[in-house]
Order: structure tokens, then C-alpha cells, then sequence
């Protein structure tokens, strides 16, 4: 009787290739952790289908609560006859019963018909799929550059955690994220794109072109257009990012196996890059992916302050008209995004920490 309780505990002796997992028979967790994935995985997607479906019926009778007559706004203010607008309304299906237009919309949406806009007189989806490149061109070039920005500036403070650096990064990073994206816009265009006493503008002040080139010159002119729209978007998002990224890698920098690492000689340099940083960034893969579907869903405010033809600023003018059809359809594209991305984040997580889904 001289084994140690360290010995005979289950946590000491470990889980090997052929020996008991969970107090089972062999190989039995490995096989119940593969079956548990799929099961996890159908959650999530029947989550996202009731969330989608959901944003179906809200966007229907939401945006029916907005001031406005769209049929006048088709005659475009002419004085028209009682059978004229009485047309119109049959011909776009306002005169039916609100029951029958939801089961309508429901019925043509789940095919992927979003129906006809009001003003532009063509089908919805036209018109999101060729507004659609520009706001990705716009938020997947700020998506990529405020990630890169918030993880580098997060991974640093974290590993000068209370120095000078760490404190300008972090009330920079809070001050920015806490201003309204529309409020910054304006003021970089006030600043630098009309420019203030001897100061010149530097960019123009809304548009994606300025027309008339082709060629390199054509994508010169655009990402010159693009500037201070991306630099709206980095400076109120990476904040963000540089949070979470630092708070992670602060609960890692105490882990034993950091001081393991550092006790067999390694550079400081080599266990941040090889160590510290890969585990710190699991919560930040999944504010990745959140962040990469918020940030399509609200570019709204900046594609309107910068006068970008994406999906923002076509659906401020179907606001104003109001354009029902259009209006659902960006919201439920808007909406969609959110949704799927947050599932892909659920779904990519478990990949790297297998603890979840199980």
C-alpha cells in the first residue's frame, strides 16, 4: 500500500490512447465527442432558420408603421384621378387584405423573389445584387484593416500591460469606439475633404468616382474615394477588437506553461508570438466573425454621410419613400448577415476549443 493518491487519481494517471475517457470504456469519449458535433451543429442552424424567419414577419409589419403613401410617391405629385391611384394599388398589391399581402411577401421571399421596388421599377434583388460589390468593397477593406489593427495594438498593451503604451491605446481605442460613426464622418469631411481656414481638402467629399477614368486611374480614383469612409469605419471599430484581444491574453500571461516556457530559456518575444497569443485568440475569432456580419448590417449611417452607392445608402432612400418591397429586402440581407455569420462563429469555435459542442 505505498502508492501516492497522486498515483492512483484519475487526472494524474491521464486519459491514453487505450485507456478509460470519462469513466467509460475506451474510446468511448472521443467517439461521443464526434457524435455530439452534429447534433450541435443542427441546433444551430435550426437557431439561425427561427431567427431568419423571425426577421421575415418583423420586417413585413415593421416597416408598414412608417409614415408615407407610396403610391403617391409613384405619381410623383401630379394631381391623378381616384382610378389611377386605385391602378397603382392593384398593380403592386396594395389593395389587398394586409393578411393576404404578409402571406404574399412570406410565400415569394422563401423563393427568393423580394418583389418589385417602388421607385426604380425593378426587382428587388437587382438592385441589391448591384449595390452589393460596393459595400463589400467598403466593409471588407475596413473589416480587414481595423482586425489586423485592434489584434497587433490588443496583443501589445496586453504584454505591456500598465505601462504608457497600454493606457494611450486602450482610452484611444475607448474614446473612438464610443463615437457615433455618422458624427466622426462629418467631421473628416468638414476637416479634409472641404478643409478648414489654409488647410486644403484633401478628398472628395462623397461618391465612390469622380468619372470619366478607366483602367489603373479608375482604381486610384476609387480608393481615394474610399479613404475616409474606411477610416470612419477602422477608427469606431478596431476599439473593439483591441479589447478583447488584450483581456485574453491577460488571463493567459499568468498560465503555467507560459513560465514553463520562459523557464526553458525561450525568448519573451517567442512565447507571445508561439504561446501566449494562438490560445488568447480564441474569443477573438468568434468577435471576428460577429463583427464581420454587424459591420455589413451597419454601414448604413457611413454609406449615407459618404454619399457610397452600396446597400446603406439605397436603403435611406427607400426609407424616405417609402419603398416597401426594397426596404425588406435590405433589411432582411442586413439581417441575414448578422444571423449567418454569428452561426459560422458558433459553428467554427468548437474546431478550436473541443470543449464546446460536446
Amino acid at each position: 500500500m505505498l502508492m501516492t493518491a497522486d498515483a492512483t487519481s484519475p487526472s494524474a494517471q491521464g486519459p491514453g490512447p487505450a485507456g478509460p475517457v470519462g469513466g467509460g470504456p475506451a474510446g468511448r469519449g472521443p467517439r461521443r465527442a464526434r457524435a455530439a458535433y452534429p447534433r450541435y451543429v443542427a441546433g444551430k442552424a435550426a437557431g439561425a432558420a427561427v431567427s431568419l424567419l423571425a426577421v421575415l414577419v418583423t420586417g413585413f409589419f415593421l416597416f408598414r408603421l412608417i409614415p408615407g403613401d407610396p403610391v403617391k410617391f409613384m405619381t410623383g405629385g401630379r394631381q391623378v384621378s381616384a382610378a389611377q391611384l386605385a391602378a397603382y394599388r392593384e398593380e403592386f398589391g396594395l389593395d389587398l387584405p394586409l393578411w393576404r399581402q404578409f402571406t404574399d411577401y412570406c410565400g415569394k421571399a422563401l423563393t427568393g423573389d423580394l418583389g418589385t421596388s417602388y421607385q426604380f421599377r425593378t426587382p428587388v434583388i437587382d438592385k441589391i445584387t448591384e449595390a452589393l460589390p460596393n459595400t463589400l468593397l467598403l466593409t471588407g477593406t475596413a473589416f480587414v484593416l481595423y482586425t489586423a489593427l485592434g489584434i497587433v495594438l490588443g496583443t501589445r498593451s496586453a504584454w505591456r500591460h500598465g505601462r504608457l503604451g497600454d493606457r494611450i491605446n486602450t482610452g484611444l481605442a475607448l474614446t473612438l469606439h464610443s463615437l457615433p460613426s455618422f458624427w466622426l464622418g462629418l467631421l473628416l469631411i468638414i476637416t479634409l475633404s472641404v478643409g478648414i481656414g489654409p488647410l486644403p481638402g484633401l478628398f472628395p467629399t462623397g461618391g465612390m468616382e469622380s468619372g470619366g477614368e478607366e483602367g489603373f486611374a479608375y482604381a486610384v480614383d476609387v480608393a481615394h474615394h474610399l479613404v475616409l469612409p474606411v477610416v470612419t469605419l477602422v477608427a469606431v471599430e478596431y476599439g473593439q477588437t483591441l479589447l478583447v484581444t488584450r483581456s485574453a491574453l491577460l488571463d493567459e500571461m499568468g498560465s503555467d506553461y507560459l513560465t514553463t516556457a520562459r523557464a526553458k530559456g525561450l525568448r519573451d518575444d517567442l512565447v507571445r508570438r508561439r504561446h501566449a497569443v494562438p490560445n488568447a485568440l480564441l474569443p477573438t475569432v468568434t468577435l471576428i466573425f460577429i463583427n464581420l456580419g454587424r459591420t455589413v448590417a451597419g454601414v448604413i449611417l457611413v454609406e449615407t454621410v459618404f454619399s457610397w452607392p452600396g446597400l446603406g445608402g439605397l436603403f435611406y432612400q427607400a426609407l424616405s419613400v417609402p419603398d416597401l418591397p426594397l426596404v425588406q429586402g435590405l433589411f432582411l440581407v442586413f439581417a441575414a448577415a448578422v444571423i449567418v455569420t454569428n452561426t459560422l462563429a458558433d459553428l467554427i469555435y468548437p474546431l478550436f476549443d473541443p470543449r464546446v459542442g460536446r
